[in-house]
């Protein structure tokens, strides 16, 4: 049987390296009588590869190939990815992924064109890195309706934080030490923006609750404007700041509310014991409760190890996995799916006197003032009404430079 990769970055180089590596057991777990990688598409050479002779630069090989069964998409990026990808399913080619941003947007879509061609399109490496989630969710957890879940679902902001949190360090010293370690890239806005996480958010949503989360409905903020201040704040308020990515349904099963944000996170969550690059996603099921998967989110061999996983599963004879991994299309509603639930909230405003932050957020007490900066705790409020007293505020001339919900559970 012959498999192809596309894309021999971290990830895919990964791929590759494991299945060479374990060969042997590979092939006896995909009841395959061998395996075997048969192109590599990239567009850069890599002279003195170990996999030199398998490089081509035409993507049209791989697709006009009929050995090739499964194809390994790992080059990131929604064009061409979702071009290929399409065109390898409906050439009924199985694909297996690791490309977060190609499911969250066009995840759907894609399975529905390997349900119609009975081939497979799996993406367990999307969320979590070598964390098993997608295939928990789908299949171990199917008799449950999944509720809610929250995670610490990026490693490079988590890391940061930690940084913050034990070392002290700035925000700015524990990026580059990120980056100096290899856990943040050169430009980390994806990462410390929030946007990858709320590809996972959307991902996970729309799998936990059936119907597809487009990212642009989910309210994303990062971890830049987080300071040290914020940080021993949240100690003295018995807890620490977490980026969470966070998704549940309303009571009446009616509406979903997805959001990716900073929060404060109580000493006695699970989650709040989390550190370094380290990911945790709790899923809230109705009939097993709280389960928490745990592990490296990142990383080249225990992302890889999950794509082989999936090439595994996709080399079974018979075996569709798109019979329990799927969700429907949904409209794209206008506006974010915010939550409405109330919430405790902290909120750091530079520019207007703390005297003045209860005749515009309510019911409160100041944290601290300092250097034109204010920190205040509002006792009960919604995402829509901290929206109300940020317009407020700017009104007096202010600006709410942090606001993050305190988070019991």
């Amino acid at each position: 049987m012959y498999i192809a990769i596309m894309g021999y970055g971290v990830v895919g180089s990964g791929v590759a390296e494991v299945i060479n590596k374990n060969h042997d057991s590979i092939v006896r777990k995909s009841t395959q009588s061998e395996l075997e990688i048969k192109y590599i598409l990239d567009l850069k050479d890599f002279p003195g590869d170990p996999n030199e002779k398998l490089f081509i630069k035409d993507f049209n090989i791989i697709l006009n190939d009929p050995e090739v069964k499964v194809v390994v998409e790992t080059m990131g990026g929604l064009h061409p990815a979702y071009e290929f990808v399409s065109a390898c399913l409906k050439a009924g080619k199985s694909v297996v992924t690791s490309n977060k941003e190609l499911v969250a947007a066009k995840g759907c879509e894609l399975l529905g064109y390997a349900a119609e061609h009975n081939v497979n399109f799996l993406f367990e490496a999307s969320v979590g890195g070598g964390i098993p989630i997608i295939r928990p969710i789908s299949q171990c957890l199917a008799a449950n309706e999944i509720n809610e879940f929250a995670g610490i679902l990026n490693g490079t902001t988590n890391f940061i934080l930690t940084r913050m949190i034990n070392d002290g360090m700035a925000f700015e010293d524990a990026l580059k030490l990120a980056q100096d370690n290899g856990y943040a890239e050169r430009d980390p806005s994806a990462d410390i923006l929030g946007f990858d996480a709320c590809r996972k958010v959307c991902i996970l949503a729309s799998l936990c609750f059936g119907k597809h989360v487009y990212p642009d409905q989910v309210h994303t903020e990062g971890i830049t404007e987080i300071t040290l201040e914020d940080v021993e704040y949240a100690k003295d308020w018995g807890g620490v700041i977490k980026l969470l990515g966070r998704a549940r349904k309303s009571e009446d099963g009616k509406h979903i509310y997805a959001i990716v944000s900073p929060a404060f996170v109580d000493h006695h969550s699970q989650l709040a014991s989390v550190d370094d690059v380290f990911n945790a996603i709790l899923v809230r099921g109705d009939a097993i409760g709280d389960v928490v998967f745990y592990g490296r989110g990142a990383g080249k061999l225990p992302t890889a190890s999950a794509v082989v996983a999936d090439v595994i599963d996709a080399l079974k004879e018979g075996v569709k996995v798109h019979d329990s991994l799927f969700w429907k299309p949904a409209e794209k509603p206008e506006g974010l799916l915010e939550d409405r639930n109330t919430y405790p909230w902290y909120l750091r405003v530079t520019g207007v006197a703390a005297a003045l932050l209860p005749s515009v957020a309510g019911a409160a007490h100041v944290v601290f003032e300092d250097n034109g900066e204010a920190a205040y705790l509002v006792d009960a409020a919604t995402s829509a009404d901290i929206a109300a007293v940020t317009e407020k505020i700017e009104v007096l001339g202010g600006k709410v430079a942090l606001a993050m919900k305190k988070l019991e559970d």
